[in-house]
Order: C-alpha cells, then structure tokens, then sequence
C-alpha cells in the first residue's frame, strides 16, 4: 500500500510540472554510472557497490529543475569473519540490489554548480529485500555541457539503513 501511495504521489507532482517546462529551456534526461563505498551498517556487509544513474528534470525557473530519478544500485556482498570464544566463523552476505523511484530536485546556484536531493522509495530486488525509504542527497557539477559529475549519499531505510557514499558521472541525452 506504501509503495502504491508514493508512486502515485510521484507520478501526480511529475505531471503537474511538465507544464512548467516552459519557463526554462533546461528540460534534460541524463543517464550515467556511479560507484560508492557502503558507509556505516553496510559496510560491515557489502564491499563496494555500482549502479545506473538516470533522472528526467524540467526546468520549474532559472533556479531550479523538477523530475524522476531511478536507476539500479548493486552492493556487492562482502564475507566477514566473527570471532568469539575461540571459533573463526566465516560468513559470506549476498549482493543487495535495489531499483530506486523517487521524485528529483536540483537548485542552481551558478549555470556549473548544483546541488538537490532525490526522495522516494527503493524497491528491493535481490530475494529477502524488501527495500525502503530512499533518499539521496546529491551536489553536482557540469564538466562540460553535456557531462556532469556528482558526489552524494544514498540511504536506504526500513528496519536499518543502509547507505552508501557515491561518486557519478552522467551524460545528458
């Protein structure tokens, strides 16, 4: 029912600013890799982690865009080994993998400079995730025109979180 709920909030907000893409000509999709270190709780079970980056923002004003983020977020399992009273027990965790929706916003400071955040929900792929509340903050800069660079922080929450710390280069299209 959650899920429903916000993909139907999303979907609501999208179509009520497409109308806004008249105001600034900055309507874009971009698409783009990034890679992330698992920070806190998840880096005692995932190693390193690579996804797809993709997002649809309309220009709302001269200083800020409005859109769709998703993608795919694959967090590679890592094994641990936990000690205690003189036994060694290996245990190896699954990769976790999630596909992010979630409403996007960006602000504009400077035409380079940018800085947001995506929220929305996280739907768990892998067998035993169920996924979960998803934000990402994110700062961004345009390397060129059409290539921009980001760094930013994925949470993942439900009964825990999981986040990782990314780096990401995306294309515009």
């Amino acid at each position: 029912m959650n899920k429903t709920f916000l993909l139907t909030v999303i979907a609501m907000v999208g179509i009520s600013f497409s109308s806004m893409a008249q105001y600034v000509d900055r309507t874009n999709f971009r698409a783009g890799l990034i890679a992330g270190i698992p920070v806190g709780d998840a880096a005692d079970i995932s190693s390193f982690s690579l996804g797809l980056d993709i997002a649809y923002h309309i220009g709302a004003s001269e200083l800020l865009d409005l859109g769709f983020a998703t993608g795919f977020i694959n967090a590679f399992g890592d094994t641990t080994t936990i000690s205690g009273g003189g036994i060694n027990v290996e245990t190896e965790f699954d990769d976790f993998q999630f596909i992010p929706v979630a409403g996007s916003l960006r602000i504009y400071p400077t035409y380079d400079f940018k800085f947001g955040a995506d929220v929305g929900y996280a739907v768990g792929v892998n067998e035993g995730n169920e996924g979960g509340f998803y934000l990402r903050p994110i700062i961004g800069y345009n390397i060129t025109g059409n290539t921009e660079l980001n760094v930013s922080y994925v949470n993942i929450s439900n009964d825990g979180n999981f986040s990782i710390a990314t780096l990401g280069i995306l294309f515009l299209f």
